[in-house]
């Protein structure tokens, strides 16, 4: 017995002095990409354009062996301003982060929400993608001249549905394309939703005349042909939507694009804010998002820490004198 203790004291010796750098090497090191536990907070529905971005990040992170076992969750409500007001709640936790976007910019304006963007810490701006104006495969519009006509005629008997709160982009994008077409923006008849995934119910069971959303968030749908496309909002045409014209290119003067990104909780260490900056960064240059970001007609607009900040607050901005210019 006295010669075993000595020597198992010396084992257990040796197990601490070897274990950690066996547990630290590789991805798991502190300049790693791997944090267990780590969370992704959606603050719409099932099926938006910022559910349908956290799950492509934590699916493509995944296969991509950045990390593991991402856990997506939704909690909705406000335009997002619940879950921006969750994700400030959760002061100094590193593994936990949100999907957002243009959309809760305009909520928290819209809302008067006591949290703002300015309380999180800003992780990235992932992508950019332009609205869609879309309406239901039996809708009597098949064009988008033929829907402004009808619009022009009565604005408050077309209501158009959008998936984010006013000051948002889905609101913006209307407001924007009826100014354009001679439609005082007061008297669009405009109903949000939270999220595209809402919005897709009520576009099919004709609650409203047209819809607009991202292009990722209803692709599938216009090519299954349960959704017709009647314009982007953006600059040039979509190459998985090369069809369908631009707003401007059918005659009003609209050039309007959405962003979506990551922002975690306020309080975070230097490390684990960079350890998050640096899974996002390593997401970004992998294949696998940039398939994704092919597929869903995303464009890349990635932006990272004190320049995503800086944007975030030039957004904020841009929607109050946009909301203003409109008279809204």
């Amino acid at each position: 017995m006295r010669l075993r203790t000595p020597l198992a004291l010396l084992g257990a010796a040796v197990l601490v002095l070897v274990g950690p750098p066996l547990l630290t090497t590789g991805s798991d090191a502190a300049t790693g990409t791997r944090i267990p536990g780590l969370r992704f907070m959606v603050p719409n529905t099932p099926g938006g354009g910022y559910d349908i971005t956290a799950r492509t990040a934590a699916k493509n992170a995944e296969d991509a062996g950045l990390t593991h076992n991402i856990e997506v969750f939704n909690l909705p409500g406000a335009g997002g301003t619940v879950g921006l007001s969750r994700l400030v709640s959760e002061h100094g936790n590193g593994k936990l982060a949100m999907s957002m976007g243009l959309g809760v910019v305009g909520a928290v304006r819209s809302n008067h929400a006591p949290k703002t963007l300015a309380d999180t810490t800003p992780i990235a701006r992932l992508t950019e993608e332009q609205d869609v104006v879309v309406v239901g495969k039996d809708s009597p519009y098949r064009t988008i001249d033929d829907l402004v006509r009808a619009w022009k005629a009565d604005p408050g008997k077309l209501p158009v549905g959008g998936g984010s709160s006013p000051g948002g982009p889905d609101h913006l994008a209307p407001m924007l394309m009826a100014k354009a077409a001679g439609i005082a923006p007061k008297e669009v008849n405009y109903i949000p939703f939270d999220g595209g995934g809402e919005l897709l119910a009520s576009i099919l069971g004709d609650k409203v005349a047209f819809g607009v959303s991202g292009v990722g968030e209803y692709l599938d749908q216009i090519k299954a042909g349960e959704l017709r496309l009647l314009a982007v909002t953006g600059p040039e045409r979509v190459d998985e939507l090369a069809d369908a014209p631009t707003l401007k290119e059918s005659g009003y003067d609209v050039d309007f694009t959405n962003w979506r990104g990551i922002v975690a909780p306020p309080g975070l260490s230097e490390a684990e804010r960079d350890k998050l900056t640096r899974l996002i960064e390593e997401l970004h240059d992998s294949p696998e998002w940039q398939e994704s970001m092919r597929q869903n007609g995303w464009d890349d607009a990635f932006l990272t820490g004190e320049k995503f900040g800086a944007f975030l607050d030039a957004q904020d901005r841009r929607v109050v004198s946009v909301l203003k210019e409109l008279g809204l």
